[in-house]
């Protein structure tokens, strides 16, 4: 069985407060692209076989193997459900990494459904949503998969009305990685009043330039200015709208028309 982990940009980006937690009250909205992995599940036959075995393709996976949120996924699934029998799952990675495009978290998602759909496992959608929560705070999003605002560390989620199927949206990775843990540590909390995400959102696109604003991009491009140019490029060539997508690298801009632009040969980039 094989299904296709996509990736998500933010529309926007507020920080609004630190937690007692450790993590940060936030607003977003997570848009689903068309950039996708692929994982496939299939039951180990071989006599004194692991619970699983693990292989990739693809853009290499850096860190250690164990802590690689498929496995991670699957073991919660283990935990509660013994009698999985083994399997070899393969995660073919297409999806840039430490890009703010949500590749691992949506990889952790697609685990979860893909192992309680291949075994029949019939987990209810919140004890989905909750081993999704422990796997990382955008992992719940992709089980829902649609246009979502997201508040709380970003597992408050409702559905939001926004269509951008009139448009021609490119996403561009620098392939520059980016540090989530570094990104919130160089976060300085607005405390000025601003209009809530949700409300902007409904103003036309081409009023988003003036008002729809990611946090991270002020300490990320002070310090990669690479990616903050990449930004510019996208306007320059005529985008309604740009940002960078979480926090960062990707960046993304909202075209009224497809069109030839020149990037670096290292950048990945796609019209989604």
């Amino acid at each position: 069985m094989i299904v296709f982990p996509n990736a998500k940009i933010n529309l926007g980006l507020h920080i609004l407060s630190g937690r007692a937690d450790g993590y940060h009250n936030l607003e977003t909205l997570f848009y689903p692209v068309n950039i996708k992995d692929a994982l496939e599940v299939i039951e180990h036959t071989a006599v004194k076989a692991p619970p699983v075995q693990w292989s990739t393709s693809g853009l290499p996976i850096p860190g250690e193997m164990e802590d690689n949120l498929c496995l991670k996924a699957f073991r919660l699934i283990k935990n509660d459900f013994p009698n999985i029998p083994p399997i070899k799952l393969h995660l073919h990675k297409n999806i840039p990494m430490g890009a703010g495009l949500g590749g691992g978290s949506a990889d952790a998602a697609f685990t979860l459904c893909l192992i309680n759909e291949k075994f029949s496992l019939g987990i209810s959608k919140q004890k989905l949503q909750e081993y999704a929560l422990q796997l990382g705070s955008d992992c719940p999003f992709f089980l829902i998969n649609q246009p979502s605002l997201a508040k709380g560390r970003g597992e408050v989620l409702t559905e939001f009305k926004v269509d951008l199927s009139g448009y021609k949206l490119l996403v561009v990775n620098p392939g520059i990685p980016i540090n989530t843990a570094w990104a919130f540590s160089k976060i300085k909390i607005a405390h000025e009043q601003r209009e809530p995400i949700d409300k902007i959102l409904q103003m036309p696109v081409t009023e988003w330039k003036k008002q729809l604003v990611n946090d991270f991009e002020k300490p990320v491009f002070s310090s990669f200015p690479e990616i903050g140019k990449l930004k510019d490029l996208l306007y320059q060539n005529g985008a309604l709208y740009a940002s960078m997508s979480g926090s960062g690298s990707s960046v993304f801009g909202i075209f009224e028309v497809q069109k030839e632009i020149n990037f670096p040969v290292a950048y990945f980039y796609k019209w989604v």
